[in-house]
């Protein structure tokens, strides 16, 4: 009998392996099938849908910086309804496991966008964004307190779906704010989200991005998400985590692993190269049966 070294656990979801498209990257609906099986993927996270369209903020919103990209493209998306209509029906013809992420400037809206969800066949949970630092400079962001990011989670509720709560590196708080998430009802937390960051043009003596700063992505904060899952597994290691930020290969998936992540999902690397996931994949699987494991077991591992 083969063993499945892959499969694991996030809460009450089970997933065919810990590889998942990252929300923000991967587009709102099957973008990325034309490179990858989605059904091959052990998640496509959307991006990030509010209860209304959401244009977004002015361009030029991307630029790279170093080993890293800092965006500021501000939420931009069709809105929950038209997403529904749209892009849910080829995500599910793909055969993708899809979770949808909702994101809102109030707890009424988060509540409102999750509302939409209920009942809808095809998806499997609902990342909860409180973290996204594009919306006025990621000054008010829900997940940089406990009270905030637990309201939020309570409204979420109204999709009647597994909720992950998608945290911010961005604070001194992020091991109270993931208990807090674990204690209002979320199965994962998502550690975690950008890190803030800015390019200013010395010609032009002025930020590159038309909104200013925005957050910093890719290889360079690599080592910041595996401090950040490393301190949220020490403090609550019965939450279930899923790892983002700089993933592009096998170390760089098992890092995040072995510091307490069930799953990871890979984001930037997407932008690069549009097979990334299916690379990432492969690349993971090898490395379990070289190593003769299974991703089940490494969770937390480096921990003793």
């Amino acid at each position: 009998m083969a063993v499945d070294r892959l499969s694991v656990d996030v809460g009450s979801v089970r997933l065919r392996n810990p590889v998942l498209a990252a929300s923000g990257t991967a587009g709102h609906g099957a973008e990325l099938g034309a490179y990858v099986d989605l059904a091959s993927l052990g998640g496509v996270v959307v991006k990030s849908l509010s209860v209304v369209p959401w244009a977004g903020n002015p361009a030029p919103r991307l630029h790279g910086a170093g080993a890293a990209m800092v965006n500021s493209v501000g939420l931009q998306g069709p809105g929950v309804t038209a997403w529904i209509e749209h892009d849910l029906p080829a995500l599910r013809r793909a055969g993708a496991t899809v979770i949808a992420s909702i994101w809102g400037r109030t707890v009424d809206e988060y509540e409102a966008a999750a509302g939409l969800l209920a009942g809808v066949p095809g998806i499997v949970a609902l990342e909860v964004n409180l973290s996204c630092p594009n919306l006025e400079g990621g000054r008010h962001l829900f997940a940089h307190d406990p009270a905030a990011t637990t309201a939020a989670l309570a409204a979420a509720a109204a999709a009647g779906l597994p909720r992950w709560a998608k945290l911010s590196p961005n604070t001194d708080r992020l091991v109270e704010v993931a208990g807090a998430a674990g204690a209002a009802g979320a199965e994962a937390v998502v550690v975690a989200n950008t890190v803030l960051g800015m390019v200013i043009d010395v010609e032009r003596f002025s930020p590159v991005l038309a909104n200013g700063g925005g957050g910093l992505s890719g290889p360079a904060i690599h080592a910041v998400a595996a401090r950040a899952v490393w301190d949220v597994h020490s403090a609550h290691p019965d939450l279930p985590i899923v790892g983002v930020g700089g993933v592009r290969d096998a170390v760089t998936a098992i890092e995040l692993i072995q510091a307490g992540a069930s799953a990871v999902e890979v984001g930037t690397a997407t932008l690069v190269d549009p097979r990334a996931t299916a690379r990432v994949l492969t690349a993971v699987s090898r490395w379990l049966a070289e190593h003769d494991t299974t991703t089940s077991a490494l969770v937390g591992r480096a921990h003793g």
